[in-house]
Order: structure tokens, then sequence, then C-alpha cells
């Protein structure tokens, strides 16, 4: 008899295989319209060619999740915050998660460029202005913000202390999101960095009960499935401790209808095991990629003239 047989069963969770979500994100995509339309009625061809440009910066994401066999891959818009692409995996490569994270901001880079070139060709208006939001939204998307694709890459490339790292890096970026909005008086990024504070809250959490764990030398970068139950106990026990509300709700409530959530709660504080198969090489022509996508488009907008089309939204107005 091992040790782990005087330690009950863990809880087997239910893994629910996830239906298409194409009908889901082709609503998400029409409530994004007429949310947006709802606030800004005037700007449907502007909303139009937003819609374009998340598009296909998401279908970067979403395709080589896909390519990379990523489990539950869905696309949502969201009115006033944009689109996003969700998906897991129970282990993670580092050269996928650079490829995953890169495969929605440079390509639409690259796209802005161009459309830029011929914007300026041929005076099109509409052209210039996707291209704009190309570059801007992209650009944005690359700043060491959590959680914008930039502090997706911080994350990925930083190995010791991750949960201190991310805890710190998480409250600094919604710190600077609230201060940025009282700065300009924009109620939207107050309401950004407040929600990033709930975020927060929760990464504070983990990182207590992580510290803890591997203070006791107990293993957490794992996934559910290969979790023993002398492990599974450690952790709940763990858990239990940082969760009043939940240990209160154990003693009022039997032990059936409770321990499934108990054991959710377990997964979540695991962290998937991640193979750091990037070489240095690699991560260094990474980080240079990825400033270098900051600094171009930047000095190439600085370098470029473009006061016809300053013209044309003096006269659209």
């Amino acid at each position: 008899m091992d040790e782990y047989s005087f330690y009950p069963d863990k809880p087997q969770l239910e893994t629910k295989k996830a239906k298409s979500g194409l009908a889901m994100t082709v609503f998400s995509m029409a409530l994004f319209v007429f949310g947006m339309l709802f606030i800004f009625p005037d700007f449907f061809s502007f909303i139009i060619l937003l819609l374009i440009v998340l598009l296909i910066h998401e279908l970067g994401h979403f395709i080589f999740m896909k390519l990379f066999n990523y489990k539950n891959v869905r696309m949502l818009f969201i009115p006033l915050m944009g689109a996003f692409v969700s998906g897991f995996k129970d282990r993670y490569s580092q050269k996928q998660s650079f490829a995953v994270v890169l495969a929605g901001p440079i390509p639409g880079i690259t796209l802005g460029i161009t459309c830029f070139y011929y914007a300026q060709v041929t005076h099109a208006a509409w052209l210039m202005t996707i291209s704009l939001l190309f570059l801007f939204l992209n650009v944005l998307n690359l700043l060491p913000l959590d959680p914008l694709d930039g502090g997706q890459l911080l994350r990925i490339i930083i190995r010791k202390n991750k949960d201190l790292f991310q805890f710190i890096f998480s409250l600094t970026s919604s710190l600077l999101m609230i201060g940025f909005g009282l700065y300009f008086e924009t109620y939207l990024l107050i309401g950004f960095g407040f929600l990033m504070a709930l975020r927060v809250r929760s990464q504070q959490k983990n990182y207590q009960i992580r510290k803890e764990l591997k203070e006791d030398d107990v293993q957490y970068e794992t996934t559910y499935n290969d979790l023993n139950n002398k492990q599974y106990a450690q952790i709940k026990q763990i858990v239990l401790r940082h969760t009043p509300a939940l240990e209160k709700y154990m003693s009022s409530n039997t032990e059936e209808d409770i321990e499934p959530i108990v054991a959710t709660q377990v997964k979540n504080v695991l962290s998937p095991p991640m193979k750091y198969d990037a070489s240095i090489v690699l991560r260094i022509g990474i980080v240079l990629l990825w400033v270098s996508a900051i600094v171009l488009p930047i000095v190439f907008l600085m370098n470029n003239n473009i006061d016809w089309y300053a013209e044309f939204l003096k006269d659209w107005k």
C-alpha cells in the first residue's frame, strides 16, 4: 500500500466538450455592432471597419490556437472592450505560446502599413481609416500591460517568480489604467482599471496559496488529472484556509454538494505546465521583434504626411 492510499480519492471533474462557438461568435459580433451603434449612432461605417480590424487580429490568435490543438477555442466580441479568443491546453510550449500571441498584432501591423501605403497613393479615406485602426490597436495591444498581448508576452518570457511578478504586473497595469482614465477624464479607462483590479485580487490570493504550496514542497505546476490524492488533500487544505467563506459554506452543506466546488477551486490554483523550449537566441529575437513592432510604426507615421486625411476629417465633421 503506497502513502497516497491513506488519502480519500479526489473528486472527478467532468470535462464538457464545448459545442461549436461559431454561432456565439456571430451573435457577439452583431451585439458588438448594435451596442456600439447605440452609443455612437452616427459612426456606422467606422464601427464596421473597427469590427474588421478586430476580427483579423483575433483570427490570427484563433488560427494558431487551432493549429497547436488548443481546446475549447472561442472568439467573442464585447462592445467598448474589443474582442478576445479563449482556449487552453493541459501543457503549454513556450515556442507555441509566443506564436499564438504574436499571430494577432504582427499581421495586423503589417496590414496597417500596407493599407497606409495604398491609401497615400489613392487618397482613399476609408483605407487610411482602416490603416490607422490596424496600427493603433495592434501597437496598443503590444504594450506590456495585463491582459494585453504585450502583457502575455512578458509573462511567457518570465520564468522565475512568475506568480509574484504576475501579481505586481497586474496591479501596476490596473493602477496605470485608472490613472490614465483620471488624467484624460475618460470613464471607460477608469472602468477597465477597476475591472482589472478584481483580477488582481484573485491573482494575489493565488500567489499567497502557491507561495505556501512551494514552502510545503507541494507540486502545483501540473494538471488536475495528474494530481494525486495526497497533493489534492494538501492543496485543498490551504485553499480552504485562504477562503473562509468556502470553509463556512462546507459546514452547512453536505460533502456531496460542496466537493465539486472545492475541486474546482483546487483546479484553479494549479499552474499549467510550461515547456521552456525557446532558446536564448529565440527569446532575444522575440524581444527585438516586440520592441520593433511598437517603435517602427510610430516612426513610420511620424515620417509620413497625412494632411489630406486630416482635411477629410474636418470636412466629414
